[in-house]
């Protein structure tokens, strides 16, 4: 409870219930909002009693709109069929035939990059990122694995960086057979597709924060592309926010012929793949398992793409990948980074990791026949609604502890000022601890410590940053301090 003074300066107990203080790092500011309930929503759905207003999600600015309608679906299927053609991309084909194999399309594919790099005036450049692989799990011998990078540099926050992959190379039925057609149009074409076509979208515009788009290599073989990109990143000090990779994003048919072509899964984990010992104990203490880093990205992704412009519903599922899988995301979650995947919303196993043959009448194979390039074309809308968003949003706020030095029934809320010269300031978000999504938001001012007469015994809270223009970053989720 807080206490007003009378003209004579006597302290007096408050009149209304005040449920927030907030105050700035080099101020004393304070401001106090009455509590108030918020009623039932239609449908039935109800938003806890509490400080704040539902949390609405981000609409699509005139920018984004404008992006989003560039994403041209011919190119797409083009990018797809093309990559198919080169008869094979498995890790171990020929890296110097100019007609067949991974070498083959790793040229076209930097090729075509550097072609939309020249439309950014010099903000956009492409790399051959190489290095020899030693003998290693499906690896019999030195190979020489490349990704192809190409990065969008940031005008503002060039050191915040944001990542999107997919990967070139392909597999048949055996994993080690270098030799047989295996077109991967599904897999992964489909998500080579996606990061092409956002390239040259993103190319002629500019962002805040630096976009790395980058087609990885040997996939297949064990995410060895993915792993040495993720390490080259980490080992230069790479503030890298988010990542995604796109990996069988081609087809909206399962193997039972049902349809759902605007639903896309993007895969979170819960327990961070990289926690420590130490971490693991607080979060046994004070819960989280739904709160790592990468969930509150899963959560920002519905925020910003899960819309009408983009066309598409975003199925969030909670686990690092699916049953005996395993995409690049999982290279920079083991770097400690926010990570997710993107994927179709039902497989058909038929056409994929199959070689190129018919039994009984069957087609087995990975044919770009058997994909839906409407489809993909509305996962790279997704894609491109997230990475926009992200890159034109403040970062994600850094430094957020709840204050556990006593025992209150309010909650104090502390965290570090970013450095974006358009931030406006921050909201506190909060949910009961049984809900999936953020369920009340509080704008609290460009402040950087808060104080919520709510319980943190009982609910979960969050920080978000929030520019001038409206755009708002990820939630950072709060660590025990003081």
């Amino acid at each position: 409870m807080g206490t007003n003074e009378t003209a004579g300066g006597r302290p007096t107990r408050s009149t209304r219930r005040t449920f927030l203080t907030a105050s700035a790092a080099a101020t004393a500011a304070t401001v106090a909002v009455p509590l108030t309930a918020t009623p039932a929503t239609a449908g039935g759905t109800h938003t806890p009693p509490g400080p704040g207003h539902p949390v609405r999600p981000q609409p699509p600015g005139r920018d984004l709109t404008a992006l989003l309608r560039e994403i041209d679906r011919d190119r797409i299927e083009a990018t797809v069929r093309r990559l198919a053609a080169f008869g094979t991309r498995h890790t171990l084909s020929a890296q110097d035939d100019p007609v067949r194999g991974i070498g083959a399309a790793r040229d076209w594919i930097h090729t075509q990059l550097t072609g939309y790099a020249g439309a950014s005036g010099g903000r956009m450049t492409v790399a051959l990122q190489s290095y020899v692989q030693q003998p290693a799990s499906r690896i019999p011998t030195p190979t020489t694995i490349t990704n192809v990078v190409a990065t969008l540099r940031g005008d503002t926050a060039p050191g915040r960086v944001y990542v999107i992959t997919g990967h070139y190379d392909s597999r048949a039925t055996d994993v080690m057979d270098a030799v047989s057609d295996a077109p991967g149009a599904d897999d992964d074409a489909s998500g080579v597709a996606v990061v092409m076509e956002l390239a040259r979208v993103l190319a002629t515009r500019r962002t805040e924060a630096t976009i790395v788009l980058a087609a990885v290599a040997a996939e297949e073989q064990g995410l060895y592309g993915s792993a040495y990109l993720a390490g080259q990143l980490k080992a230069a000090g790479v503030d890298v926010q988010a990542m995604f990779s796109n990996d069988i994003v081609g087809s909206s048919t399962a193997d039972d012929g049902t349809r759902d072509p605007r639903t896309v899964r993007l895969f979170a984990e819960g327990v961070p793949t990289a926690e420590t010992p130490a971490e693991a104990s607080v979060r046994q203490s004070v819960g989280g398992e739904n709160d790592s880093p990468s969930r509150q990205l899963a959560r920002f992704v519905s925020d910003v793409a899960d819309n009408g412009a983009t066309g598409m519903r975003v199925r969030v599922i909670y686990r690092r990948d699916r049953y005996l899988r395993g995409s690049d995301h999982i290279s920079f979650l083991r770097e400690g980074w926010p990570a997710g995947r993107f994927t179709e919303p039902n497989e058909d196993f038929a056409h994929q990791h199959q070689d190129v043959r018919v039994i009984d009448g069957v087609q087995y194979g990975d044919l770009p026949e058997f994909c839906d390039f409407d489809y993909i074309t509305r996962v790279a809308r997704v894609n491109a609604a997230t990475l926009w968003s992200l890159a034109q949003a403040p970062g994600t706020p850094k430094g957020v502890t709840v204050v556990t030095t006593n025992l209150t029934n309010d909650t104090t809320l502390r965290w570090q000022r970013g450095t974006e010269p358009d931030l406006a300031g921050y909201e506190v978000v909060w949910r009961e601890t049984t809900a999936p999504a953020w369920q009340k938001v509080l704008p609290v001012g460009d402040v950087t410590e808060v104080t919520i007469d709510l319980s943190k015994d009982n609910v979960f809270f969050g920080v978000r940053a929030v520019d001038r223009a409206g755009h708002r970053s990820p939630v950072a989720f709060p660590r025990p301090g003081s």
